[in-house]
């Protein structure tokens, strides 16, 4: 796979929201938001569920400042981002079925349903703001 590959200004754009975006999470995973992310982690999980929260925000910070500032693997990096996205989703899936308020806006089920219909988009987000799609199809291409 091509680890550069040209991105468009919307794309860049996006790719910079959604880095500020992870940064951010991972700060408040470490701090105000702490308790509430807790919430998320499921309890077959066979760690403290405090040092999942915080090994997360440590990860999501590093994901976001890499997609934001290391532009020659920006096509892996969106690859990264949404395998962490996918990884983190049985927490999410966790949440809904266990009916786990938290953020005080995921309080009902629906909250929490659509919570979990958009974590596909955040996997389509990075790898397209990043343009990850682009750099694997320009890989399959060249073979």
């Amino acid at each position: 796979m091509k680890k550069e590959v040209d991105i468009s200004l919307t794309q860049n754009i996006f790719r910079v929201l959604l880095a500020l975006f992870m940064v951010y999470a991972g700060f408040s995973h470490l701090t105000f938001n702490r308790i509430d992310f807790q919430a998320q982690v499921p309890d077959w999980v066979p760690l403290s569920k405090d040092l999942v929260v915080i090994l997360s925000g440590i990860v999501e910070m590093g994901l976001g400042l890499t997609l934001l500032l290391w532009k020659k693997q920006r096509a892996h990096i969106g690859w990264a981002l949404a395998l962490f996205f996918i990884l983190v989703f049985p927490g999410n899936v966790a949440q809904y079925f266990d009916g786990k308020d938290a953020f005080g806006a995921l309080n009902s089920d629906r909250a929490r349903l659509i919570r979990l219909l958009f974590q596909p988009v955040l996997i389509a987000w990075a790898l397209w703001s990043a343009g990850s799609w682009k750099a694997w199809r320009a890989s399959k291409n060249e073979a």
